[in-house]
């Protein structure tokens, strides 16, 4: 089977919308759909500054949906062909943190999402010349018109709905409002602050709001703090002389919990000190530097995790930010600008300047 797909050849390069050939059929467990619609995410953009960590050339995008042409059947399979599906990372299903509702703890999650997959001596994508290309990112791979998944992977979602639009659900808006309504599970009185109002950032800004929870946000471009305002949030200008101090001020004495999408170590210990006694703070971006706290950012019973996913259990996390949008609680889609497919790499330059929040890539120029 053949069909397009945007390809990164090297870490330097832009991406190559070219023919790829699918050289195998769904086995037990897989399905095939055809893509609507991706979303594209800081974590696609990433790769290229993995240091060789990533295999190249290789399909890249993980937040994917569309509708389901092919099934490999097997007991495991419950959805069919014609189903519309968001898609969102994988898992094993049978480790301890799967059995225990924690899918984004998977033991396996990093050779499951990061271009693993099916074992097969034979490669079974390739691009026009037979060469092989890394499949399966974030079991999906779904910059291109169609995607081979685990159904595992896949939400069954309303066909009445916009599909070509839900993609962002399975990971970037995921994991923004899992974090606020499963990670830190807050409701109404409890205060938050959000460090970053990108993709992520906005979406827990939009969840804290539909939770009752007074928020503030942090960012240094005015356009974002703005847009998070409109969401519900209290905004403040990154930089900003006595930040801490500001926040404690805006939130009763510190915030409950923070949630830090930036990975800057200032921005970070400004966050822990902006919390009240006992808060909480979440971190969602990937350190690349040693993180030095100050003294005293975690005294008095203060905390710090990592929080991968949103700790979602997509099958319920995304009907339910779903049927929030439905109700006009959680307006995910206006943050989203569509591209065709041949335009990614518009897209890129687009989201790394900061002029659209999350680019949604549609297969065969169907922007609108």
């Amino acid at each position: 089977m053949r069909f397009q797909a945007a390809v990164l050849r090297s870490y330097d390069d832009p991406f190559a919308v070219e023919e790829v050939t699918l050289c195998t059929e769904p086995a037990d467990g897989e399905i095939l759909v055809e893509i609507a619609g991706c979303g594209m995410c800081r974590t696609d953009l990433a790769v290229r500054r993995s240091a060789g960590r990533s295999p190249l050339p290789a399909v890249l995008g993980h937040e994917g949906a569309g509708v389901v042409v092919r099934t490999g059947g097997g007991p495991d399979t419950a959805i069919g062909v014609g189903d519309h599906v968001v898609l969102s990372f994988d898992s094993c299903g049978h480790c301890r943190n799967c059995r225990g509702a924690a899918p984004a703890y998977c033991d396996s999650f990093t050779s499951l999402n990061l271009f693993g997959g099916r074992k097969e001596d034979a490669p079974w994508l390739t691009d026009a010349t037979g060469e092989a290309l890394a499949p399966r990112w974030f079991g999906q791979s779904s910059f291109a018109e169609y995607a081979l998944v685990p159904a595992r992977n896949a939400v069954r979602v309303d066909p009445a709905l916009p599909v070509e639009l839900l993609g962002p659900l399975g990971c970037g808006f995921l994991t923004g409002a899992g974090a606020v309504l499963h990670a830190f599970g807050a409701g109404p009185g409890d205060t938050l602050v959000v460090f970053g109002a990108g993709a992520v950032g906005l979406a827990a800004v939009m969840a804290a709001t539909a939770a009752g929870a007074p928020t503030v946000a942090v960012d240094r471009h005015p356009g974002r703090l703005a847009l998070a305002e409109r969401f519900g949030a209290i905004p403040l200008l990154a930089g900003t002389t006595g930040l801490p101090d500001q926040i404690r001020r805006l939130t009763d004495g510190g915030a409950q919990y923070a949630l830090d999408t930036t990975a800057s170590s200032p921005l970070i210990n400004d966050a822990l000190r902006a919390l009240r006694p006992t808060g909480s703070l979440g971190l969602v971006a990937r350190l690349h530097t040693a993180l030095p706290l100050e003294p005293g950012t975690l005294d008095r019973g203060r905390t710090i995790r990592h929080i991968c996913e949103g700790d979602a259990v997509p099958a319920l996390l995304i009907p339910r930010l779903i049927g929030l949008w439905q109700a006009g609680r959680f307006p995910f889609d206006q943050l989203i600008r569509t591209y065709p497919l041949a335009d990614i790499n518009q897209a890129e330059r687009d989201c790394d300047a900061g002029r659209v929040v999350k680019p949604v890539l549609l297969p065969e120029g169907r922007s609108r």
